[in-house]
């Protein structure tokens, strides 16, 4: 029983020492993150150029070159390609189309194997992707030009000097097109040089080297006969338009990097004749029917519904206005103003509200109809510009006018000018900067609230040959 005794005792003393012993094995030290600072920014890459991205890397108490891996993946996604490269820094000879590129930066942690991700974008440029290109007749010849950042230095005429030929005549739109899936002052692959000019045509420019990419009819699988351009937008993702009087639709049924993606299959059938000025969303496109004298509506495949909508008021009928000249109008959701001329020349204003989203319940609803308050002042060159919040902007001769139809206020801006014809007439997407051209000239108008058309946003752009069509500049 003693010798028993004895035994369970040196067990109790065995057992707590390896216990005590095995405390040590649970101390734990957490491995330490590497900090980046290359998130959520975007850098500048010139094609054909070097580019090298060196972001500060931060790796307590190791070392970033020796501890760390660096996987970097660059996607295109306009061909679904990703470019894949290895170590720090980035070093790569920037070959991608110009236009804003996802990014990725793995970080690995070779002792732990842990990976940390880091997006960023790479927005690709040439030297003709930033500044202002403006399309222009002088006496008579259609000429593009092109204009670097500082308002300044100017490539006067350059699609005749780099193409050897001159343009169509009569233009009568410049539109930015974009690679796919992108939108805005960025992304630009194509200038349209839309004329009417039954003999050339129009002409399509890449936007990267202002070299002439094809005629116009390319963009359409079966072009007609006759071209007649209308207006153009670009808010789903491809080019959309009037075109003959018909709408148009960007082919959307095949891989975005297809060769026919974006182009012109086949107009969107119906009875009737489409004025230029249009609305598209998601659901539906928004339009007039010059011939019905009708506003009209589209659903969201393309499907004509003409006039089909529930009118709820009496101020006017929008399924018969009685009238077939739309001078202006910028349709939107929600209210929407239209100018149209009667057949004796009096110009009538119109307000409606426009809800066609819910197919139970489409709806356009008429506000008023009343004498335009500036009518004596409409010429048949005057150019139009509305912004968000539905403040107009419009010209006479060598003047600018500002609108608002709330309470019918008329002012003329105070920009001087030199006294000369307007021609052109843009307003930036912020609403902020008025683009007014003038022979020889683009004047960059401030039209925040409180000015009154005597400031500018940006300097004067002078030496432009001829008088301005339309202007496009990419910041």
């Amino acid at each position: 029983m003693k010798f028993n005794k004895i035994h369970l005792l040196l067990l109790f003393v065995a057992l707590a020492y390896g216990c005590k012993k095995d405390l040590g094995n649970y101390t734990y030290h957490s491995p330490v993150d590497p900090i980046c600072d290359i998130a959520a920014k975007t850098f500048p890459a010139i094609e054909g150029d070097s580019l090298i991205l060196r972001p500060q890397v931060l790796y307590a108490g190791g070392n970033i070159l020796k501890d760390l891996t660096y996987k970097w993946e660059i996607t295109f996604v306009d061909s679904l390609r990703t470019d894949v490269y290895y170590g720090y820094p980035l070093r790569m000879v920037y070959n991608l189309p110009p236009g804003v590129r996802g990014a990725r930066l793995t970080i690995t942690a070779k002792a732990t194997g842990i990976q940390y991700f880091y997006t960023f974008n790479i927005n690709g440029i040439t030297q003709y992707s930033l500044g202002t290109a403006v399309l222009s007749v002088d006496g008579g010849v259609t000429k593009f030009t092109f204009v670097e950042p500082d308002n300044k230095t100017m490539q006067a005429d350059i699609y005749a000097a780099l193409n050897k030929q001159i343009l169509p005549a009569n233009p009568v739109e410049l539109y930015a097109h974009h690679y796919p899936l992108q939108t805005g002052n960025k992304g630009v692959d194509q200038y349209w040089i839309m004329c009417n000019d039954p003999a050339k045509g129009s002409v399509i420019v890449d936007a990267t080297t202002l070299l002439k990419k094809g005629d116009f009819k390319s963009q359409f699988l079966s072009p007609p006969t006759t071209i007649i351009p209308g207006h153009f937008e670009d808010s789903l993702g491809v080019t959309n338009g009037v075109i003959n009087g018909k709408l148009w639709f960007g082919i959307t049924s095949t891989a975005f990097f297809a060769t026919d993606y974006g182009k012109f299959g086949g107009p969107q059938l119906g009875n009737y004749t489409m004025s230029p000025f249009f609305m598209q969303t998601w659901g539906y496109t928004f339009g007039f029917d010059t011939t019905a004298g009708a506003f009209i509506s589209f659903d969201g495949g393309g499907g004509f519904h003409g006039s089909d909508y529930v009118v709820d008021g009496d101020a006017f009928d929008p399924t018969n206005t009685g009238m077939h000249n739309l001078l202006y109008m910028q349709p939107k959701p929600g209210t929407t103003y239209a100018f149209l001329k009667a057949d004796n020349g009096t110009i009538y204003e119109y307000s409606f509200l426009v809800s066609l989203d819910d197919y139970n319940n489409r709806t356009i609803s008429p506000q008023y109809k009343r004498v335009f308050a500036g009518a004596s002042l409409v010429q048949p060159d005057t150019k139009w510009q509305t912004t968000i919040d539905n403040i107009f902007y419009f010209t006479s001769n060598n003047a600018i006018y500002r609108y608002n139809p709330l309470n019918q206020d008329l002012r003329t801006l105070n920009t001087d000018m030199g006294g000369k014809k307007v021609t052109m007439l843009k307003l930036s997407a912020d609403g902020k900067t008025l683009m007014a051209g003038v022979d020889g000239q683009i004047y960059f108008i401030d039209v925040r609230i409180g000015n009154d058309g005597s400031t500018f946003t940006q300097p004067t752009i002078s030496g432009i040959p001829g008088t301005p069509v339309g202007a496009i500049t990419l910041q």
